[in-house]
């Protein structure tokens, strides 16, 4: 017994050692660079076969092989994908998302290119670098991690690293050459990554899908690390490997035994699904998700009538046999399901080859059963969907990086768990229904179920749940403050996307006439996601054409073609725009807007004419004293009447004009009403008020609140220990403009957050209440439902939107989605309700967005406005007039709390200004 435990160690520790380099090298990269290379796997695979080539084709000796294989191959193909691949992203400033994207198209690129020119098949031949014995290997890793701890921490390079890791932008300002830090940082990933190839390829099957599928397992112990750690790394790395080397001396009986047997042969899955789904995510929540289209697709009628004319050839020219055909609509509707969660939510889905999987497996099992096949597949749709469910539950409260490695945990584990046990798949069998033996009528019906998928997703496309769809993907923390609730909205594309799927990969097992689990390998599963990204991941027609791409290469003379192909257009996204961006752009005039309606004149709705006039009143003046006030509670600013436009929360913003003028030539209502059909667009930047007319009155408005929004003795502190708020309390008084001032890093931003949800203290660190309710726990999304809107200092409007979809989104998913006209009262309120309603936000200057952003918010019908920095890129002109509103909204019984740098437009406009300093408030 001693004797089996001390080899199981030893093996254990082989596996481990090689682990633990992956996970140096890893570490390092991301450390240098920022990139959480996925490729690493592939780069181990390829200095493999260019070792096995040098020694075993070329005759070369072992030591000399291994030399220009570690130190040149490994290191020149490193410093290739960074000047190739990864520099330029980070010039052209690339969020984390895409150079995400971009690692996955290097993988996909060298898996591709390793088929091209080795084959796809397996080699046992590959030679052995440091001998059998696992303590050799084992020092060599230790020795690795104290070099680079050494020259991390003792050397001037180290110095360099760990300022580039701490704040790249500061270290170049400080004359440090960032560019070799990061050239370094790849040449040492890619030379750990050639040794752990190399290490591992003897005692593994190489091939160019087992390899790299095999290293990604291993990524678990970098996360584990936080990205950072090199002795965590490390040491998880050797107790997992002695750990699973233990744990197969285990023979468990019972019906669970298989699948407990399967667990402990794949330790490092199971690492990898606890790390990306338990452990804190790598990353963060900020610009992350994969970036929106840069304009909106248009497949003009005609190409829709040659596709569909194309798609309908093999009926009609074809043999007999459509073998390959069969495999093109079932591929599309897997595809289809990624145009949903990450063209449409923007999320990093990269485990739908999985869900894929289980849909063709749940349908061999139940038709093996004896339900008919067509019935079988109808039912394994909803199963898979339950599992997208379970699933999808705790990655979405993920973002970035970490969702892609929690999508990804899941798929590779599903498929070592299930989709490749003999436990599961044994003596499967899965033929076609009765009646559709025939490939034609096969094809026929996969067509119909294809047209009935696109149809889905296109009425998903559109209306309320499309735009909010838009928002989550273009701005996350913004369609949370539009009152959009992001982890359902998230949870309903991850089901979604789950079903199509299994629908896809069903239809996919009943074309092959066999269960195939190599169709669903989540190798397989990134060229996919990377096909769909590389096509345009936004357009409905990139299914049918990244489908037909795959299965016509695949089916060709020399595999890996596809692979090598996407691969290479994926490493240069950022670069090479998605190919669907050569059709025409989309119209965005007389867009489809909720109920089917459709508005084609500038206004829209109701006008002007035929609502009764508001009551006459004046307005509050738009200037104000140069200084802030001296005192934390002043007289509000000088106004001769509440503005009528504005019942709380919300009414007719229209009055008659009888005056102009106002900073930058704005024209002001004379009664006081600032919105009404527009006559006059004059000012900077059309921060117009319009002439005349009036507009219809709110239905049924909502009271203001009895006692507002309060903050009580509210405390947050960092992890780190890093205290941003002490002890503050602060209330929010109804009808009047708050203020808060002070230095960068007083606490203003994080008291502001605080009060709309984005950040919320743990139990015992303050309340935060409305009118007296505790509403400390409640998200960000359920405090704008309950009537506090805001805004933010970096604009956060959604570029895919026209103008009006972005106003009609706040309008519909809050307290003003019983109101219609609010949209029309918010546009004419701030000048957009002319023909730049119509014009996507991401073609408009930054005085415009805030004017959108502004709009957004009051067409909710909030009765508080929480505003952080509202004059952020605005000029003198359209900060005055940003003045009159707020003080006029305020007047009408507004809440509106200001964090403002500008001096002139809080004396201009506060009622009571506080500061803060240190994360207290002074005054």
């Amino acid at each position: 017994m001693t004797s089996l435990t001390y080899e199981l160690t030893l093996a254990g520790l082989a596996v481990g050692s090689a682990a633990a380099l992956t996970g140096i090298g890893l570490v390092v990269t991301y450390r240098a660079t920022g990139v959480l290379n996925l490729a690493h796997g592939a780069v181990a695979m390829i200095c493999a076969y260019v070792l096995r080539q040098l020694v075993v084709e070329e005759g070369w000796p072992l030591p000399l092989g291994a030399l220009v294989t570690l130190l040149v191959v490994a290191p020149a193909l490193g410093l290739v994908l960074d000047r190739g691949v990864f520099r330029p992203l980070a010039l052209l400033g690339s969020n984390p998302a895409q150079t995400l994207v971009a690692t996955i198209g290097v993988f996909v690129l060298l898996v591709g290119g390793a088929v091209l020119l080795w084959g796809p098949g397996a080699r046992d031949d590959a030679p052995v670098l440091l001998g059998d014995d696992p303590w050799t290997q084992l020092a060599a890793v230790v020795a690795l991690a104290c070099l680079v701890g050494a020259v991390t921490r003792w050397t001037r390079f180290g110095r360099e690293l760990r300022a580039v890791v701490d704040n790249r932008p500061l270290a170049v300002l400080a004359g440090i050459d960032a560019d070799r830090v990061a050239a370094a940082g790849w040449a040492f990933g890619s030379f750990t990554a050639g040794l752990t190839g190399v290490l591992l390829a003897p005692y593994v099957r190489l091939a160019p899908y087992g390899m790299p599928l095999l290293v990604v397992e291993v990524i678990a112990v970098a996360v584990i690390a936080r990205m950072r750690s090199l002795p965590v790394a490390v040491a998880a790395a050797l107790a997992i490997g002695v750990a699973q080397a233990q744990l197969t001396r285990l023979h468990p009986e019972g019906w669970a035994g298989p699948l407990l047997q399967a667990v402990g042969a794949n330790l490092f899955v199971v690492a990898l699904l606890v790390a990306a789904l338990v452990l804190p995510g790598v990353g963060g929540k900020g610009r992350d998700a994969l970036p929106p289209p840069a304009r909106a697709a248009h497949v003009p009628p005609a190409l829709w009538l040659v596709v569909g004319v194309l798609l309908l050839l093999p009926l009609g020219l074809a043999g007999s046999d459509l073998h390959t055909a069969v495999q093109v609509p079932a591929l599309a509707v897997i595809l289809l399901s990624l145009v949903v969660v990450a063209g449409r939510g923007g999320q990093i889905a990269l485990g739908q080859a999985a869900y894929a999987g289980l849909g063709a497996l749940f349908t061999a099992l139940l038709a093996s059963a004896g339900i008919p096949t067509l019935l079988a597949l109808v039912l394994a749709v909803p199963m898979v969907a339950v599992t997208g469910l379970v699933t999808g539950r705790p990655a979405i409260r993920r973002h970035g990086l970490a969702l892609a490695l929690a999508t990804l945990a899941v798929g590779v584990a599903v498929s070592r768990f299930v989709l490749t046990q003999p436990y599961a798949t044994a003596g499967l069998s899965l033929g076609r229904p009765a009646g559709l033996s025939d490939d034609r009528a096969f094809y026929a019906l996969e067509l119909v179920v294809l047209a009935g998928c696109l149809g889905l997703v296109a009425a998903l496309r559109r209306g309320r749940t499309g735009r909010a769809l838009a928002a989550l993907r273009d701005h996350e923390p913004g369609a949370e403050a539009a009152g959009v609730p992001v982890p359902r909205l998230k949870l309903l594309a991850f089901v979604l996307g789950a079903a199509l799927a299994a629908l896809g990969g069903g239809l996919l097992g009943l074309g092959l006439r066999a269960f195939d689990p190599e169709q669903y390998d989540p190798v397989r599963g990134l060229l996919w996601f990377a096909a769909v990204l590389v096509l345009g991941a936004d357009s409905l027609l990139t299914p049918l054409a990244a489908a037909a791409l795959l299965i016509t290469l695949d089916a060709g003379p020399q595999a890996g073609t596809a692979a090598a192909l996407i691969g290479l257009l994926a490493a240069m996204t950022g670069r090479v725009p998605p190919l669907m961006n050569l059709l025409p752009s989309a119209s965005r005039q007389a867009r489809p807007l909720a109920g089917g309606r459709t508005d084609a004149g500038p206004t829209g709705g109701r006008t002007g004419r035929h609502s009764p006039p508001a009551a006459a009143g004046t307005a509050a003046p738009a200037g104000g004293p140069a200084r802030l006030p001296t005192s934390t509670d002043r007289n509000p600013p000088p106004a001769r009447g509440r503005a009528p436009g504005h019942d709380p929360p919300t009414a007719d913003f229209a009055a008659p004009t009888t005056r102009t003028g106002g900073a930058g030539g704005k024209s002001v209502p004379a009664g006081g009403g600032l919105a009404a059909p527009t006559t006059r667009t004059g000012g900077a930047g059309g921060w117009s008020v319009p002439a005349g007319g009036g507009a219809p009155p709110a239905e049924g408005p909502a009271p203001a609140p009895r006692e507002g929004l309060r903050v009580h003795d509210l405390t947050l502190t960092y992890p780190g220990g890093v205290t941003a708020l002490s002890h503050v309390t602060l209330a929010l008084a109804p009808a009047r403009v708050t203020a808060l001032v002070g230095p960068n890093g007083a606490g203003k931003s994080t008291l502001f957050d605080c009060l709309a949800g984005t950040l919320r203290p743990r139990r015992g660190e303050g309340r935060v209440t409305l009118d007296g309710t505790d509403i400390t726990s409640r998200s960000a999304h359920a405090r704008t439902r309950l009537g506090i809107a805001r805004t933010f200092q970096r604009l956060a409007v959604f570029p895919s939107l026209t103008v009006e979809e972005n106003v009609r989104l706040g309008q519909e998913q809050n307290r003003g989605r019983g109101d219609p006209a609010a949209v029309e009262r918010s546009l004419r309120l701030f000048g957009l309700a002319g023909p730049v309603r119509h014009r996507a936000a991401a073609d408009l200057p930054t005085g415009t967005l805030r004017r959108v952003e502004l709009a957004r918010a009051l067409a909710g019908r909030p009765h508080t406005v929480l505003l952080d920095e509202p004059a952020a890129g605005l000029d003198a002109a359209e900060t005055a007039a940003l003045a009159r509103i707020l003080a006029a909204l305020a007047a009408d019984g507004l809440t509106v709390l200001v964090v403002e740098h500008d001096p002139d437009l809080v004396a201009g406009i506060a009622h009571t200004v506080h500061t803060m300093e240190g994360g207290r408030i002074l005054s």
